[in-house]
């Protein structure tokens, strides 16, 4: 269920409020929701993959929050567009620092750093995050709902270090000119033409962004 949150209601001096409740606070408008943030919809919990903010031509209501989604328990996708007054309920996420471990056909493990507890992600559900994880990339954090992994969030940043790209060009440096790099993830980012095969690169993961050698 999407809950309006009323405007019309200012409490005067001689009013006493009643304490908030708990599931009050945890309740933040649409326009409030944040990627890699879990919501309660229609009695499913979903984890939010990726929001896109629109403001339709003519509309008075204020922005529309397209909000790309995916049960955490079935897997099912969905995709809802929310007004940025509704109102939708946070359900509890834990975030946990891992490293990657290792894979076991379409199954991919992660390590705690702190206690070592292993937890295993589909790799349909993490599709996007492989593209940047290599066995050393640090930064990387596991989502929980109740003690189960439910997705992975990325640093800012992540090093990799390339695995095809066409030869350097001497004096590359000094041109704006770009050229493709692959990476054994399966990424491919444009990096300058004075960058070679094996050099290890910082990568904006947001923007996919070639930022410099490491």
């Amino acid at each position: 269920m999407v809950y309006q949150r009323s405007e019309s209601f200012v409490p005067n001096d001689h009013f006493v409020t009643a304490p908030i409740s708990p599931e009050v606070v945890n309740m933040p408008r649409a326009s409030e929701i944040k990627k890699n943030s879990a919501v309660e919809y229609d009695g499913r919990v979903y984890f939010v993959k990726d929001i896109e903010r629109s403001v339709p031509q003519g509309r008075a209501g204020g922005s529309l929050y397209r909000m790309r989604m995916y049960d955490v328990v079935t897997g099912y996708k969905l995709d809802e567009t929310f007004k940025d007054s509704d109102m939708l309920n946070l359900a509890d996420l834990t975030r946990r620092e891992v490293t990657f471990s290792y894979a076991d056909g379409d199954e991919y493990v992660f390590m705690d750093t702190e206690d070592f507890t292993q937890y295993s992600l589909n790799r349909e559900a993490i599709a996007e995050e492989l593209l940047f994880i290599s066995e050393d990339t640090q930064g990387v954090m596991v989502i929980l709902l109740k003690d189960s992994p439910v997705a992975l969030a990325l640093p800012p940043t992540v090093e990799l270090v390339i695995d095809e790209t066409d030869p350097s060009v001497k004096g590359g440096s000094a041109t704006a000119r770009t050229k493709p790099a692959r990476f054994n993830t399966g990424l491919v980012v444009q990096v300058p033409e004075h960058i070679s095969t094996g050099d290890r690169i910082r990568i904006n993961v947001e923007e996919r962004k070639f930022l410099g050698r490491a």
